[in-house]
C-alpha cells in the first residue's frame, strides 16, 4: 500500500459469509493499529491469528445480524474498516454503537475515515437508528476525525484502559444524533 491514494476509496458493506480473503485483509489493518500505537483493545504483541479470531468473531455477529460491518477499500485491497452496533436493549432500538474504526497507517489523511463514518451514519439511517454512541482516546487520530464529523464530546474518563505499550489513556465519550 503506498503512502498516498491514486484513488478514491469505496466504501463497501460486508455481508456473510465473509471470504477468508477479507478476513486476511481486516486483520491486517488491525495489526498495522495496533503496531501504530492505536488503542484498539489489543496490547503488544499482537499477532495476525490474534486479529482473524477478532474478525472471526465479528463475522458471526455480522450473521446474526447484530452488527454491520463496512471496509474501505483502495485499489482493491482493505484498508479500513468500521463497525455498527446494533445489538442494543429492547429499551434503545434508537441508538446504535460505533465500534473499531481502524484506517491502515498507509491510507491516512486520504479520507478514508471520514467516508467510513459518513457511510456508517448512512447505515444507522437504514436501520432506523438515528442516535451513536461511541468512546476514543481523546486527543488522538480517532478523536479529532469524530470532532470534524460533527460529533458530541460527552465527557472522559481518567485512565480508562491502556494503550498496546502498556501506558493508560483516558477515554471520550462521544455521540451524534443524525437528522431523521
Amino acid at each position: 500500500m503506498s503512502n498516498k491514494a491514486s484513488n478514491k476509496a469505496e466504501i463497501v458493506c460486508l455481508r456473510p459469509p465473509l471470504a477468508d480473503s477479507a478476513l486476511a485483509q481486516l486483520a491486517d489493518v488491525l495489526v498495522d493499529c495496533v503496531e501504530g500505537g492505536a488503542s484498539v483493545s489489543f496490547m503488544s504483541p499482537f499477532s495476525q491469528d490474534q486479529a482473524l479470531a477478532f474478525f472471526r468473531n465479528v463475522a458471526s455477529s455480522v450473521e446474526s445480524g447484530d452488527t454491520i460491518l463496512l471496509a474501505a477499500t483502495l485499489d482493491g485491497r482493505i484498508v479500513g474498516s468500521v463497525q455498527l452496533g446494533l445489538d442494543t436493549p429492547p429499551n434503545q432500538p434508537h441508538r446504535a454503537d460505533i465500534k473499531k474504526l481502524l484506517v491502515h497507517r498507509s491510507a491516512r489523511g486520504c479520507g478514508v475515515g471520514l467516508a467510513l463514518m459518513a457511510r456508517v451514519e448512512e447505515e444507522a439511517r437504514r436501520h432506523s437508528r438515528w442516535l451513536l454512541v461511541l468512546d476514543t482516546v481523546p486527543g488522538e487520530n480517532g478523536h479529532r476525525l469524530y470532532l470534524r464529523a460533527g460529533w458530541t464530546q460527552t465527557g472522559v474518563v481518567p485512565d480508562y484502559a491502556l494503550f498496546p505499550d502498556g501506558r493508560l489513556c483516558d477515554t471520550a465519550i462521544m455521540w451524534k444524533r443524525l437528522e431523521r
